[in-house]
Formats: C-alpha cells, sequence, structure tokens
C-alpha cells in the first residue's frame, strides 16, 4: 500500500487530537454524589424509664425490637431530656430552646392553673419550631400521637397545623380539635410513610405508653403471665409498643427506604412514681389501669419523673440509620440533651436556622455519625415544682463537662456530682470541689437571670378573660 505524505500528516494529527481528548478526559473531576436529605421519624415515649429496656437491665421486660435496634446503632446512655415532666420536655424538641424560655415551666393543664405558674396557654406558634424549618428544606410533616403542648380544655388553642405540619393525628389536643385513639400512634406513621415514601419526610410519632392510663392487650398479657400483676400489666404495655415498632422498621425494608431513614427512640422522662390508684381517668384517652401498674425502672439511678436526678431526666436514646450510623455503639460518655434535636436534624437535612434564632442546643450529627464529639456547651434545667420527697428536692441544675449541680435557693441546698466517675449520681462531692461548685453556680445564676419573667400574651385563651372578671 502506498503512503502518501499528506497521509502520514493526517494520521499523525488524528493520534495528537485523540491524545488530547484522552488527557483532557483524565483531567476531569468526578461528578459529586448528589447529598440525599434523610427521612427523619422521632419516637418520643411518654414516662419509660432508662432501664425499661432489655439491653439497659430491665428485670421484666422484653423489649426485643428496641435492643434490635440498638444493636444496629448507637445507644447513647448519658442523654437527657431538659425538664421531667412531658410538655416542657416536648417544647425543647420542637424550639432547640429550653423550655423556660417560652415560659413553659410544667405540664399544660387548666387555665387557672396556667395563671398560678405563670405560663401560657399553649406553645407559641410563632416560636422557632423544628417542623416549619424542615418544611422549608423540602420536608413533608407529620405529627401523630401525644401532643400535649396546649391547654386540652380550652378551644381557641392552635391546631398543629399552626406549627409547621403537614398532617396530624393526635390526642391531649385542645378540646375542639379532633382526636385520634392513643394506641394508633405507629399504624398512622407507617401509613404517612408509605404515602410519602419518594419525598424525604419528618414524623414526631409521639407514643402513649407508658403513661397512664395504661391499656394492655391481652395476648401481650398472657405472655407476661408468670409476673405479678403490677409487672404484667406494665411488661405487656411495653411490649406491645415494643412490637410496634418492629413493624415500622419492616416497613422501612419493605418500602426500600431504611438505608436512607433515621430513627431515633426516646422519651419525655423518667418513669411515673408507683401508686395506689388502680383506676383512673385521662380527658384525651378515657378510663384504664391506673399509677399502681407505673413500675417503670431506672436501674440504678435515683429518681423518677419529676425529679432531676438521672432516674427522672436520663432516659434511653437509641440512634438507627443503617448506611450513617455505625451498629452496635454503645457510647456512656457523650453529653446530649433533646435540645441538641432541632440543631442535628436541621444539619442532617441541609436546612439553615431561621434568622436571629438562637439555639441553645448543638448538632450531634457528629456523634451520631459515631465520629468524636465534644460538647460546647452546658446543659441546664428550670424546675419550679420540686418536693420533699428525697430525691425531688432540686429545683435547678447544670451539667458541663460530665460535672453536675442540682440546687434549690429556698432550702439553701446544693450537690455536686462527678458523672465520669459516678454515673448514677450516688456520692455528693461538693466540699471537695469547691471552685467547681462555685463555677457552676455562677452559670447557673447566670441561665437563669437570661429567662423571661412574664408568658406571652399571644398565647392565653380567651378563658383568661373569663376568669378575671370573676375573679
Amino acid at each position: 500500500m502506498k503512503v502518501t505524505t499528506r497521509g502520514i500528516v493526517l494520521s499523525l494529527f488524528t493520534l495528537i487530537l485523540l491524545s488530547c481528548g484522552a488527557r483532557q478526559e483524565a483531567k476531569k473531576e468526578p461528578i459529586a454524589e448528589e447529598k440525599t436529605q434523610p427521612n427523619i421519624i422521632f419516637i418520643f415515649a411518654d414516662d419509660w424509664g432508662y432501664a425499661d429496656l432489655g439491653i439497659h437491665g430491665s428485670t421484666f421486660c422484653k423489649t426485643p425490637n428496641l435492643d434490635k435496634m440498638a444493636a444496629e446503632g448507637i445507644d447513647f446512655q448519658n442523654f437527657s431530656v431538659v425538664n421531667p415532666v412531658c410538655s416542657p420536655s416536648r417544647v425543647a424538641v420542637m424550639t432547640g430552646q429550653y423550655p423556660a424560655r417560652q415560659s413553659v415551666h410544667g405540664h399544660f393543664a387548666s387555665v387557672e392553673s396556667h395563671i398560678k405558674r405563670n405560663m401560657p396557654d399553649w406553645l407559641n406558634p410563632q416560636a422557632p419550631l423544628l417542623p416549619k424549618m424542615l418544611k422549608e428544606a423540602g420536608y413533608s410533616t407529620a405529627h401523630f400521637g401525644k401532643w400535649h403542648l396546649s391547654n386540652t380544655h380550652v378551644e381557641d388553642a392552635p391546631s398543629p397545623l399552626e406549627y409547621g405540619y403537614d398532617e396530624y393525628g393526635a390526642f391531649n389536643l385542645p378540646s375542639n380539635l379532633h382526636q385520634m385513639h392513643a394506641d394508633s400512634t405507629i399504624y398512622k406513621t407507617i401509613d404517612f410513610v408509605k404515602r410519602h415514601k419518594d419525598k424525604p419526610f419528618f414524623i414526631n410519632a409521639w407514643i402513649h405508653a407508658t403513661h397512664t392510663p395504661h391499656y394492655p392487650k391481652e395476648e401481650y398479657m398472657q405472655q407476661f403471665a408468670h409476673l405479678d400483676e403490677q409487672q404484667q400489666v406494665y411488661a405487656a404495655v411495653v411490649a406491645e409498643y415494643d412490637a410496634r415498632i418492629g413493624e415500622l422498621f419492616s416497613t422501612l425494608k419493605i418500602l426500600g427506604i431504611d438505608e436512607n431513614t433515621l430513627v431515633v427512640f426516646s422519651s419525655d422522662n423518667g418513669p411515673e412514681i408507683t401508686g395506689k390508684n388502680k383506676i383512673t381517668e385521662d380527658n384525651s384517652t378515657g378510663p384504664g389501669l391506673g399509677t399502681y401498674y407505673s413500675v417503670g425502672e431506672t436501674g440504678e439511678l435515683k429518681g423518677r419523673k419529676r425529679s432531676l436526678f438521672a432516674g427522672g431526666v436520663r432516659i434511653p436514646f437509641l440512634v438507627r440509620w443503617p448506611s450513617v450510623v455505625p451498629a452496635g455503639t454503645i457510647d456512656k460518655t457523650t453529653e446530649l440533651a433533646t435540645v441538641d434535636l432541632l440543631p442535628t436534624f436541621l444539619e442532617l437535612a441541609g436546612a439553615s436556622y431561621p434568622e436571629n434564632y438562637q439555639a441553645d442546643g448543638v448538632s450531634i450529627a457528629s456523634a451520631i455519625r459515631g465520629e468524636s464529639f465534644i460538647r460546647q456547651k452546658p446543659i441546664y434545667w428550670d424546675w419550679r415544682f420540686s418536693s420533699d420527697r428525697p430525691d425531688f428536692w432540686p429545683s435547678a441544675a447544670v451539667q458541663e463537662g460530665n460535672w453536675k449541680l442540682l440546687t434549690n435557693d429556698q432550702l439553701g441546698r446544693a450537690e455536686l456530682y462527678n458523672i465520669a466517675s459516678d454515673w448514677a449520681e450516688q456520692t455528693d462531692v461538693s466540699a471537695d470541689n469547691p471552685e467547681k461548685l462555685k463555677e457552676l453556680t455562677y452559670k447557673l445564676g447566670a441561665f437563669q437571670s437570661s429567662l423571661p419573667i412574664a408568658a406571652p400574651e399571644n398565647c392565653f385563651s380567651k378563658e383568661r378573660e373569663t376568669l378575671k372578671l370573676v375573679n
């Protein structure tokens, strides 16, 4: 074959072009993977004690699904709610701020009691709110289960829709709004997940257990027939909700969204004090078994619901997210609190704070990923209903660097605990650590002086005016 000079030149030119093309292709940056917003489900139990889990040493409850959740994720054992009763504990979740900043000091009850306690009649819907922030970030939002962010007796309290939810089904609502049965929380959650599986969603699933009234099902009562009457009822209630949580996880797997769904399980405070009342009635859930059957466990932690000691505020905190959270991790040292949930969920969702918003919590996203995390803010408690029970005297507390100070100014009493060496808060070391006592006392005083004096008037029911006229 005859090869001409022109042919040689064309061949060389073609080789040069191919070579340059290859070099250019090699220099291209890899295409960054698009970040996917995780689905977020926050399961908030009610009066569920730290040791009501099998993995936390329950002596009679069985929680195979929650135990499995911990085995597939992280069991954080130094997590605290920032109030020892339900409503303010939930306000902290919703706002990422201490509930006293919204003047919510105790549970929402009657208007008359709110006046005496300097409380609003409902959480301010204009407050910074987690569901609104996530909705702005493109999430479908829902609330199912217990509400109790308002007085349940008045008719002019806001609907959950005004707090940023697209959908709700709840109990402990204002008297004029639809109320669902307490048992329906997880089923409604599963239904919402099925309908919104193709778009990022956020669900508050606030279950009724183990608050009174108790409604044990016969099939679960039979499983615990070997226990005494009190434990049998309590274990049956726990087992039922554990089974339903298992159904939720199965649904996530069937739908193919398990890997991209963050599920958190916790409780609003420690277990209820065991009482003598066998039957009780709740205005939102009806008659049922009472506090005689409230035999939840704290393990070695002292105090229960309404106490600032560990048994009242340190509760289960399990985190599962298969594609992100390392499995089978037990973390007993990292200090975490409910005010951290809002900053954390926003970071994971790629969302930003509203203008002028100041979070009391910090993002614990790195801790959830199993990475190093050192808390940079103290955790504070403001509790105005202390009692003369032995472990219920503290009215305020602060925890920082695993040092925890509990005080009551009216009693002139203060106790200091080193949680790093005394996780169960059994030994007061204030006499041996005067400088630490002084430091934390100052910080606690500064926090308390920053709290509002009056409740927001835009959260007052019309009933207040009637009461003022009568009185």
